[in-house]
Parts: structure tokens; sequence; C-alpha cells
């Protein structure tokens, strides 16, 4: 019995639509699954001025967070959240109940934020937009002063 060979001639092709059909639908489904940390755009706050008051001023009271070198958040000397967290989820639901109490007594909703002296600049942001989230218009920062 003799075997009929196929011609050499005969270029083998390769499909190439449906690979790119299916990189496209990784690429979509990689974009749709993916989250985006939002990029901060501008963060208006005042920084702190020496003044000379003549007069007693009446200061409402106003809270302070302290944000130790290893990330740590306190208010009022109470430690909350942990450092790795960005959320500070903790942290927020104290600042918005703060500021409900603040709004029903109709005073300002003060806070004042004292990062240590080599805390990273993330960890203020983060603070920064707890009382963001918490709507807390009224945030200063502390300084040490200089001997």
């Amino acid at each position: 019995m003799k075997l009929k060979r196929k011609k050499l001639d005969e270029k083998i092709e390769i499909q190439m639509t449906p690979m790119i059909d299916c990189v496209f639908l990784l690429l979509i489904f990689f974009m749709v699954s993916s989250t985006f940390n939002r990029q901060e755009a501008d963060i208006s706050f005042a920084l702190p001025g020496v003044a000379e008051q003549s007069d007693a001023v009446e200061i409402p009271d106003e809270q302070i967070v302290e944000i130790l070198e290893d990330g740590s958040v306190m208010l009022n000397d109470l430690k909350y959240d942990s450092p790795d967290h960005p959320e500070l989820p903790e942290l927020l639901k104290t600042l918005i109940r703060f500021k409900a109490t603040a709004d029903a007594n109709k005073v300002p909703a003060m806070i004042t934020i004292a990062p240590a002296d080599k805390v990273k600049q993330q960890r203020v942001v983060d603070v920064l937009n707890a009382c963001s989230a918490a709507k807390i218009q009224n945030v200063t920062f502390a300084v040490e002063e200089e001997d």
C-alpha cells in the first residue's frame, strides 16, 4: 500500500485574530477588576502662624490628633487603628461622632494635627482624608516651639 505524502511546499499559518481577541479580553478584565487610588489634587489648609492677642478669646473645644513616628494615630491620648491601615476606620467613626456633637451644640468642630518630626507625609494625608470624610473643615497643625 502506497502512502500519500503531503506537499512540503504548504505553509502553516497561525491565526492571529483569536489570540488578539483573547489579549483584549484579558486587558479589559484586568482594567475593570482593578481598583484605583484617588490622587490628592489639592488639600487646602492653613499653616500655623504666630499672632499676639490683647484680649482673651473664647476657644471652642478641639480634638488633638497626634501622629507618632511609627504611624500610630492617637486622638486625645487614645490610640486608634493600626499603623499600616490607611483608611483609619476607627478614627473616622470617632470624628463623625465629634462632628455631629459639635453641630448639635452649634460650635465649630476643630481638629489639631500634631505630627511627629519624622512621620511620613502619607500618614498626615490619611488623617486629613479622615477629617474630610467626617466633613470637618477647621483643621490646623501644631508645631513644636524652638528654644
